[in-house]
Order: structure tokens, then C-alpha cells, then sequence
């Protein structure tokens, strides 16, 4: 299989974000006939898989970036629910927070809870691994030449 060029690659990368072979393929540089261009990239084999891949990575990504929101910024107030009361069915509470769960013999419930920095901080690690060389993520970066795209288009009808 042949390598892909950086356009290719690009192509690739808004396609599995965008799921538009023509606003893919302009925003990757293909300017004069960005349909066409688009149509023929999911042709080749090469390209439809680079475009799998591209889709798992994203997917992988988000459902790693979901648990780390959750375990950044979500609630603790049903383990502090469970710490008051042992009464309550631990199958109805949301205890992603937690940790670790200990009982002693007196009685006594510790609650640790996973560490709001660190998943903090791998966010922000995982947010980085998604960055191109030039530091931009690829839909903002997609977003962006839209903009300028629109922008040209305003400037050449006025």
C-alpha cells in the first residue's frame, strides 16, 4: 500500500470527523472540484481505511476523554449518601468516583475517591496526543479554514 500524501492524510482526518467528502476534500486544499475530488479519495481502498482508523482513534479518544470528564467534574454526593446511610442499595447509586470502599470492623466507612488532578491532568495529556504538528486539533483547524473560506467568498462578491 502507498503512503498518502499530507493532503491525503488531511482528507482523511476531516472526512472522519466532518462524514462530508466534499467539505472534506475542500478543507483539505482540494479547491477546484472538491466533490469529485471527495468521491474518488473514498474510492481507494487506502483511503476508506485510513479513514476507519482515523475513526477509531476519535472514538477511542472520546470515550477515554468521557470518563475523565466524569471523573474530573462529576458528583460525589451518592458516595457521601452511602457514607451516611449503609442502608441504601449501592446498584442505585452512581459510584464512578469511587476509588476504594472500605468497611472496618467498628463500623466505620472510608470512601477514596479517584484524584480530580490527575484525571485533570490526563485529560489535558489526551487533549495534547490529539494536536497535529502545529498545535491545532483538526476540526478547529477545519473550522477554521471555513472561515476563511467564507471569508474569500465574501471579499470576491462584494
Amino acid at each position: 500500500m502507498k503512503e498518502l500524501t499530507k493532503r491525503e492524510e488531511q482528507f482523511c482526518t476531516l472526512y472522519a470527523l466532518l462524514q462530508n467528502e466534499t467539505e472534506a476534500a475542500r478543507l483539505a486544499g482540494f479547491k477546484l472540484t472538491p466533490k469529485k475530488s471527495g468521491v474518488r479519495m473514498l474510492e481507494r481502498e487506502e483511503i476508506r481505511k485510513r479513514i476507519s482508523e482515523k475513526k477509531a482513534e476519535f472514538e477511542d479518544t472520546a470515550t477515554a476523554k468521557a470518563g475523565l470528564r466524569r471523573l474530573a467534574f462529576g458528583s460525589i454526593a451518592d458516595a457521601v449518601k452511602l457514607m451516611q446511610n449503609s442502608i441504601l442499595d449501592p446498584d442505585e447509586l452512581d459510584l464512578f468516583m469511587v476509588s476504594d470502599l472500605k468497611i472496618g470492623a467498628s463500623g466505620i466507612t472510608e470512601i477514596k475517591f479517584f484524584d480530580r488532578h490527575k484525571a485533570l491532568e490526563s485529560l489535558a495529556c489526551l487533549e495534547g496526543a490529539a494536536n497535529d504538528s502545529d498545535g491545532a486539533l483538526p476540526f478547529y483547524k477545519a473550522l477554521e479554514n471555513s472561515a476563511k473560506i467564507v471569508s474569500e467568498k465574501r471579499e470576491e462578491n462584494e
